[in-house]
């Protein structure tokens, strides 16, 4: 049986496209292997969203060349935002990939990826492998596809599961039309497409029906879901019909979603924050910036002063709800003053938690052509002042925790210590505990097995009780509670 091995970089959608991937590859017979030198495909799915990422993917496809050479037969492959962006220069210095496949295409890997192992296996058969270059470039061949594809929302719509996973991420669109000066997304996964309510529901079901308790909503921009292509109902928007329609799937505990936009904020999802009881109580919402005066070079649509009033409204909507969000420091022309009113507005909201990002440039956006790029030093210098401001907030968050009871959904063991469990509580804080087969034997459902063994992997998937003793970093420590 072939096997391959996905690597993913980057977001939650970069996740679940290479979910769609290993379903797909599984479907025709492929095993999923966890290390690369184990398996027959390597797939490295990509971002591009900063710098960072695309050296590290670049990297580690130029380090798996010597698996090339000692293995002919392997397949590599470069898949998502970075293929889109480079499409076939990215064979250019790595001569080894044999497939780039674009954020349109991940529908059609598996049968490139079939196409490419039968092509090199009667390669190697009729010219066996030789150290000599000759010999390697006589088995050298390459498959590009960025092209547009109408309808490739809509091919997003089964993943591969762990057995006993409990929390899965839904890719409602695709694309995004917001242009923010800084971002690449438009270019690497197009214009703005959305999948039916009927065909997220039922994708929602499918996973319910598997044993998923949490289900993660993604977009882009996922609060203009369905914006062009849905109408309003009730005056109600696309994307507020959707979290009521997946909000009534039986069996369905947690919803979430990410990431919204500012002005994708109307009165109808805020009301819907406020009455939806499954939907968790945390709101990703991206700052950016803390300066008008930056807010609008990024062509962000919304002030400080409107940011501030609707978290203030988030957080009336829903009782403790928490509120994480994203900043860039060092943006073209960013000064010391924009700085400063960037650090003191975030440390007014206290977030419980925020990505806090160096700008970095990225080809063929407007930000990367500005006068007045900020020297990489005074980056870090900002970047880490704002992170040691953010650290505190959430370090008081966490202590305010502490000695009281929160629900946990149980997903596993602890990645640290595979003697604890870990979950996540509705504000989306990582908690660990000692699995506890009390709990197991109170319980008085579903089957007497599960009761019986009292194993720490029955938990996985359940609702728990734990009470919070400390708080260590970004992590909550504490003990289950008899129910």
């Amino acid at each position: 049986m072939p096997k391959f091995f996905i690597k993913t970089y980057g977001c939650q959608m970069n996740e679940r496209d290479s979910e769609q991937v290993a379903h797909s590859l599984a479907a025709l017979g492929y095993e999923r292997v966890g290390h690369e030198s184990e398996a027959d495909v390597v797939l490295l799915n990509t971002c591009s969203v900063r710098d960072m990422a695309d050296q590290k993917a670049l990297g580690k496809m130029g380090m798996l060349g010597r698996l090339a050479k000692e293995r002919p037969h392997m397949v590599f492959g470069f898949l998502g935002c970075m293929a889109q962006a480079r499409g076939g220069e990215l064979l250019k210095g790595l001569p080894h990939v044999d497939l780039v496949v674009g954020t349109q295409k991940f529908h059609r890997v598996a049968e490139y990826v079939e196409e490419l192992v039968a092509k090199k296996a009667a390669r190697t058969e009729c010219a066996p492998y030789h150290s000599s270059h000759r010999a390697m470039d006589d088995l050298r061949f390459s498959l590009v596809d960025v092209e547009e594809e109408a309808g490739s929302q809509s091919t997003i719509r089964d993943q591969q599961l762990t057995l006993g996973k409990a929390t899965a991420f839904v890719s409602i669109m695709q694309g995004c039309n917001m242009h923010c000066t800084f971002c690449i997304v438009p270019q690497t996964r197009g214009a703005e497409r959305s999948r039916s309510i009927g065909e997220i529901v039922d994708e929602v079901r499918n996973l319910v029906s598997r044993g998923v308790k949490e289900v993660t909503l993604l977009g882009q921009i996922v609060n203009l879901y369905g914006r062009h292509e849905f109408p309003k109902v009730d005056n109600k928007s696309p994307f507020v019909q959707l979290l009521e329609s997946v909000h009534e799937v039986e069996g369905l505990e947690r919803l979430r979603f990410t990431s919204p936009h500012p002005i994708g904020f109307r009165d109808d999802l805020i009301d819907a924050i406020s009455r939806l009881p499954k939907l968790a109580e945390h709101v990703h919402l991206p700052l950016q910036s803390g300066s008008n005066k930056m807010l609008k070079a990024m062509h962000r649509a919304y002030t400080a002063e409107k940011y501030f009033d609707l978290v203030e409204r988030i957080r009336r909507a829903r009782n403790g709800v928490a509120i994480t969000t994203d900043v860039i420091v060092g943006f073209p022309g960013e000064t010391d003053d924009d700085y400063r009113q960037t650090r003191d507005l975030v440390e007014e909201i206290q977030f419980d938690n925020a990505f806090v990002f160096r700008y970095s440039p990225r080809r063929d956006t407007p930000a990367a052509e500005m006068p007045d790029q900020i020297d990489e030093h005074l980056k870090e210098e900002r970047n880490q002042d704002l992170l040691e401001v953010v650290n505190k907030s959430n370090h008081r968050i966490l202590e305010r925790l502490v000695g009281s009871p929160v629900e946990v959904l149980c997903e596993g063991p602890s990645k640290t210590n595979r003697e604890r469990l870990m979950g996540r509580t509705r504000t989306n804080k990582i908690v660990v505990f000692p699995p506890s087969p009390s709990i197991l034997r109170s319980k008085s459902t579903k089957d007497e097995k599960r009761r019986s063994t009292g194993e720490s992997e029955e938990l996985v998937g359940e609702l728990v009780n734990v009470r919070i003793e400390r708080a260590n970093g970004f992590s909550l420590y504490g003990m289950p509670l008899l129910e």
